[in-house]
């Protein structure tokens, strides 16, 4: 390995020195690497501390005897902390990489050593490396900007405002049906005058306690309901607007038929709105709808998707995938489904309708980007 990483570095093209960092992140500390490809450099230094984290980089510099404006490159893992440390490294005009945690190379032995001193040694490692033109020790994750980070919580807070309400649904029928009561609909507007007319099952009313607890869960399903509403409408005054290129894009998505206001607002803010895609393989793989053949020796098998993408773009492109089948019939990609896989069983069908929604993405990439319409789909008509 060191004769392979030495004759990277000599067919390198790079004729100036550089100093490279990683950084090993957590919530309490931030433990930082540091190399110019002879010596090294471990510290560790407080989170979010950037102006300690200034100081030391320029104590790397004394340390290495390199010059003040000496090329730097660095990178660190995905995660909690987001872009906002890749945009300052950028800012201080530092080549930063945000890498995929999942692509990083580790020691597959049963037991291995691990520390925050080994990650970020191991780091420091693979970025030397990727930077000596060996570009497939990992994979680096595009960073959004600011503007297309922020357009993503719109949507993200409906899913999760969603689940709440499903959380307070079950909880109130949990409740009642302690009393041997089953009640089917607990946010319709008559819930609370239907409460105080419920008896249990031997006749008595209900206790007082838990009646209370009962009207206090649905005062906050109704407060979660209304916000949901409310972010409901703004979503659907901002595609009306048209303001900007990713809208035009939701909007343009919407003339399909089968593609509805949740399904476009996530494929364009999530993935077609500020990725760029070189062609279809990458539009497939970011979905993690590749496949991951196992052929070793004699051994030969289907190991499924890779389910390494984006997962509310994989699972909305199968919902959409079947509503394709039904809005859109006579569309070849449809044609193709029912040719394949819909005489099968319901294993085939299943298996069918990935292979579908891998289709049906690059279809829409194609639609997003040159105006292609898919082959026989149906424009809804201008109401």
């Amino acid at each position: 390995m060191r004769k392979i990483q030495e004759t990277l570095q000599a067919q390198s093209t790079t004729t100036q020195d550089i100093m490279y960092i990683a950084f090993e992140l957590s919530n309490s500390t931030w433990r930082l690497a540091f190399s110019d490809s002879n010596k090294k450099r471990h510290v560790t230094i407080k989170a979010r501390d950037l102006k300690q984290l200034e100081i030391e980089i320029a104590k790397a510099k004394k340390r290495f005897c390199l010059k003040d404006d000496i090329q730097i490159k660095s990178c660190y893992e995905a995660g909690r902390d987001g872009f906002w440390i890749h945009r300052y490294l950028l800012s201080k005009g530092i080549d930063n990489l945000v890498v995929d945690s999942s692509s990083i190379e580790v020691n597959r032995r049963k037991r291995r050593a691990k520390s925050d001193r080994l990650d970020a040694e191991n780091l420091l490692r693979l970025l030397m490396r990727y930077h000596w033109n060996e570009r497939q020790v990992w994979k680096v994750v595009t960073a959004p900007t600011v503007e297309d980070e922020d357009a993503r919580h719109l949507h993200r807070e409906i899913e999760t405002l969603l689940r709440e309400r499903t959380r307070y649904r079950n909880r109130i029928k949990a409740l009642l049906v302690q009393h041997g009561l089953d009640v089917k609909n607990p946010s319709r507007k008559n819930f609370l005058k239907v409460l105080n007319t419920l008896r249990s099952w031997d006749g008595q009313a209900l206790p007082e306690s838990m009646k209370a607890r009962v009207v206090r869960e649905h005062e906050r399903l109704k407060m979660i309901e209304d916000h949901i509403k409310l972010l409901k409408k703004e979503r659907e005054q901002r595609v009306k607007s048209k303001e900007t290129a990713s809208l035009r894009q939701v909007a343009q998505l919407r003339e399909l038929c089968g593609i509805g206001v949740n399904s476009s607002w996530i494929f364009v803010m999530e993935f077609f709105g500020w990725r760029e895609f070189r062609n279809r393989r990458e539009v497939a793989a970011l979905a993690g709808l590749t496949p991951t053949p196992y052929d070793s020796g004699g051994s030969q098998r289907e190991q499924g998707i890779s389910k390494a993408g984006n997962k509310r773009i994989r699972t909305m492109a199968v919902e959409i995938a079947w509503c394709w089948l039904r809005f859109q019939p006579h569309s070849k990609l449809s044609r193709w489904f029912n040719e394949r896989f819909a005489s099968g069983g319901s294993r085939m069908r299943r298996i069918g309708i990935v292979a579908l929604a891998r289709k049906l993405l690059i279809s829409l990439w194609h639609y997003l980007e040159h105006g292609v319409i898919p082959e026989g789909a149906i424009i809804k008509s201008a109401s």
